[in-house]
C-alpha cells in the first residue's frame, strides 16, 4: 500500500490513526494468527522534513517511508496520478494497481476490505493473463516459488534432458549409426 499524505491536510491527519489501526490489525500477531503480507509505504507530500517527521509519529512503527530529500516522492505522485489527499494506492504483488484509492473503503470496512482485495487479486490472476505468460512461464503469485520448491516442479527442458539417455550436460553421445549411445 502506498499512502500519500501531508500534515497540512486535515483529512490526512484524521485518517492517519484509522490507517494505523487498520494496518496494525492486519499485521500484528496479537490480533491475527497469521499476519497479512502487507507493506505500508508513506509518501510524504509535506513542505518540510520536520512536518514529515511529525506525521510519521502517527503511523505504525513498521511503516516504511521515503526520505524527504528523495525526488522519487514526486515521481510516484505523478505516476499514480494523485489528485486528492489522503490517497492509499493498493498494489498487487506484481506492482499493478488493484485499488487506486482505498481511503473510503478502509474507513467504511476496516480490516474486512483486505479480504476483498485478496479475492479481487486472485480473480484477476485467474482470469487475465499478461503477455509474458504466453511467452514463457512466469511466477503467478508470491507462493509460486515456494510451491515449486516444495513439490519439486521441474522445467520442461530439465524433464526432456532426463528422458534422453546418453545426454551429459549439453553434450550427447552418438553411436556410429546416428543413434544414442550411453558410451
Amino acid at each position: 500500500m502506498l499512502f500519500f499524505a501531508s500534515t497540512a491536510c486535515d483529512r490526512c491527519r484524521q485518517f492517519a490513526p484509522k490507517l494505523s489501526d487498520f494496518f496494525t490489525r492486519l499485521t500484528d500477531e496479537f490480533y491475527v494468527d497469521r499476519s497479512a503480507q502487507l507493506v505500508l509505504l508513506y509518501i510524504s507530500l509535506d513542505q518540510s522534513e520536520e512536518l514529515q517527521s511529525d506525521f510519521l509519529k502517527q503511523l505504525p512503527k513498521k511503516c516504511l517511508f521515503l526520505a524527504y530529500e528523495d525526488p522519487y516522492r514526486r515521481e510516484l505522485e505523478e505516476m499514480f496520478n494523485i489528485k486528492e489527499l489522503p490517497t492509499v494506492v493498493v498494489l498487487r504483488p506484481n506492482c499493478s494497481v488493484l485499488t487506486p484509492n482505498a481511503v473510503d473503503e478502509i474507513i467504511r470496512l476496516g480490516p474486512a476490505c483486505y479480504r476483498n482485495w485478496q479475492e479481487a487479486a486472485e480473480l484477476i490472476d485467474r482470469n487475465f493473463m499478461i503477455t509474458e505468460d504466453f511467452q514463457e512461464k512466469s511466477i503467478c503469485s508470491f507462493t509460486d516459488p515456494v510451491r515449486r520448491h516444495k513439490y519439486k516442479v521441474e522445467d520442461e527442458k530439465k524433464r526432456n534432458k532426463k528422458k534422453m539417455p546418453g545426454v551429459v550436460g549439453d553434450h550427447a553421445n552418438v553411436d556410429g549409426q546416428g543413434g544414442w549411445s550411453p558410451w
